[in-house]
């Protein structure tokens, strides 16, 4: 009896022990529930701010041939934007008025964009961000690299000059990454060419279909402004070089007596006409076409006079796209991803020449970028942290505490970054698609004063890694060849190597026709090429060999001799072109 009350008790004190502990337990699922459902409650908070974030972001680059006028548009839009009150001021420069978006000292010498610029501002509760990039063909190579960091892009069209060589290789680098492209016939106020021929030479040429979504009335002394297609409406602004005019009639229906009032009997026949022709030739709008890149609208107009800028700004903002993802070594990253992640597309040292300071302009694709946090960097493997992240109106810098997929920000930088490298939340993926291209012109760079080899080092270094021009090490000697699309930019590195380094240089011609990146899956035959060809061989500033052709049939003779080597126009190898 005793052992049974015994066995009773132990099995009452046992049912007792599961009671507590499955309260225990639930407690604790209903603890990590609530948890739970407080996470996913944040965590859809977080993803619905940053989709809320992204559709309002508008990030796109101005590319044209120079003297198209792409700095003066880019001014107008900042402008409409209310970012600037005037035209053509920088700050602390009374004298001698230049571009807003020109702010190195020798651009304002030459009067050229020798830089892209980033600019930033808000329009109609959009956040607007703008690359002004060089047009001059010997800084081709900034701009190839822009173009990875935007989403579209407005190519501006000299009505006078039409289609020109940069022009086409501009729209090359963006049909070849199916970015979207929006065209700005400028100048429409000088004499130039007949609209429709310029339509034609625009398909020709750039092998790309065209939709008018404005139209001009009349060109140079007859032009008296635009009829917005997109929205069916005329707009007549009254000139004004330096700030907007308020002056704006609206005519909605065309036959109305009133276009004949405003404008005169002729020019509204000849404008009739003329609508119902475009109407007849070009398709209907398509904004999931124009989003493929298979055709570009296209608006009239005259940036320096504000015609046409406010029917392009609007419509810019109501067709293009919103940020988009970008691709990885591990897959396609969109935009939605809560989890943080950017790439660096440019850097540029000595922005503000007083400070000496470095920045390194990040374009962020994913998540939300915020001050004082740890990221990844994945080529170092190393944790980093941004104190002082900026936002632009191209010299004028603003801390920013966040930022969301489309931004383009500034991070102040001692060294640890080159350009294409990838900042993540934790995760080790690369961005892919930010090559170097082979360059046209190569000069090996001679030291004119030996006290000041470390500078001349320092500078050499620092300028190559913001993509102004490509280093390259040949050995024995450690020599330097300078590779640049342009002779111009010899002119722009030596001016900046002496007045922002202290260090004085000369740079001798060599006689090359390609740098060529080489990949193989027979180390044996490619180390057996660069043991024959060891004159010609150099690496690149991330170390990888690069063959120095001297010659075209040198080249072929290469590719015959070595079969198993592939020789590239570009360090990305992966999408790179072969020779």
């Amino acid at each position: 009896m005793a052992k049974l009350l015994k066995k009773t008790c132990t099995f009452d004190l046992n049912l007792t022990k599961v009671g507590v502990l499955s309260s225990i337990i639930q407690d604790y699922v209903m603890k990590n529930l609530n948890d739970t459902k407080s996470k996913f409650i944040e965590r859809t908070y977080l993803i619905m701010k940053n989709t809320e974030e992204i559709q309002k972001r508008k990030t796109f680059a101005i590319i044209s041939h120079p003297d198209a006028g792409k700095t003066t548009l880019t001014e107008k839009l900042l402008l409409f934007g209310g970012a600037i009150q005037t035209a053509g001021a920088v700050k602390n420069n009374k004298i001698k008025k230049t571009a807003t978006s020109d702010f190195m000292e020798i651009e304002k010498q030459r009067g050229i964009s020798v830089a892209t610029s980033v600019m930033a501002f808000q329009y109609n509760e959009k956040q607007i961000n703008i690359l002004d990039t060089p047009g001059h063909k010997d800084f081709a190579e900034d701009t190839y690299r822009t173009l990875t960091a935007v989403d579209s892009v407005i190519l501006i069209i000299d009505c006078a000059n039409g289609v020109e060589a940069q022009t086409k290789r501009l729209m090359e680098v963006c049909r070849m990454r199916k970015t979207p492209v929006i065209i700005f016939i400028n100048k429409m106020d000088r004499e130039g060419r007949d609209a429709f021929d310029l339509l034609d030479e625009l398909e020709d040429i750039l092998k790309i279909k065209v939709r008018p979504l404005s139209w001009p009335i009349g060109i140079g002394g007859t032009f008296q402004g635009v009829y917005n297609i997109f929205r069916k409406e005329l707009n007549l602004f009254a000139a004004n070089k330096t700030k907007i005019s308020e002056e704006v009639i609206s005519i909605e229906n065309l036959d109305s007596e009133e276009l004949d009032e405003v404008i005169g009997n002729k020019p509204a026949e000849t404008l009739r006409e003329e609508l119902e022709l475009i109407e007849g030739v070009y398709d209907e709008f398509d904004r999931d076409t124009y989003l493929a890149g298979d055709i570009a609208p296209v608006f009239f107009g005259s940036a320096i006079n504000n015609f046409g800028v406010k029917e392009l700004l609007e419509a810019f903002l109501e067709i293009s796209p919103a940020p988009r993802g970008r691709e990885t070594n591990e897959g396609f990253i969109q935009p939605e991803n809560n989890d943080f992640s950017g790439f660096i597309f440019k850097i540029h040292a000595n922005l503000d020449p007083k400070h000496r300071d470095r920045i390194a302009f990040l374009r962020i694709v994913s998540g939300k970028f915020e001050r004082n946090t740890f990221y990844n960097h994945v080529r170092l493997d190393k944790k980093l942290k941004f104190s002082n992240p900026t936002s632009f109106m191209a010299q004028d810098k603003s801390i920013i505490d966040e930022a969301f997929p489309g931004d383009v920000i500034g991070l102040y930088d001692t060294g640890s970054f080159k350009i294409g490298d990838t900042l993540t939340e934790g995760n080790t993926f690369s961005f892919k698609g930010i090559p170097s291209f082979s360059p046209e012109i190569f000069m090996e760079l001679e030291n004119k004063d030996p006290m000041k080899s470390k500078q001349l080092e320092k500078g050499i270094q620092q300028l190559t890694d913001e993509g102004v021009a490509q280093l390259f090490i040949q050995q024995p000697g450690n020599r330097k060849i300078v590779g640049t699309v342009g002779q111009l930019q010899f002119e722009v590195i030596s001016y900046r190597l002496e007045h922002e380094y202290g260090a004085k240089c000369a740079f001798v011609p060599k006689r090359y026709y390609k740098a060529c990146w080489m990949t193989t899956d027979n180390q044996a035959q490619l180390e057996q090429f660069i043991r024959a060809k060891s004159i010609y061989i150099a690496k690149d500033k991330d170390d990888n060999y690069v063959f120095l052709a001297e010659t075209p049939f040198l080249l072929q003779m290469a590719q015959s001799d070595y079969p198993a080597i592939k020789f590239h126009f570009t360090s990305d190898f992966k999408v790179g072109q072969e020779v």
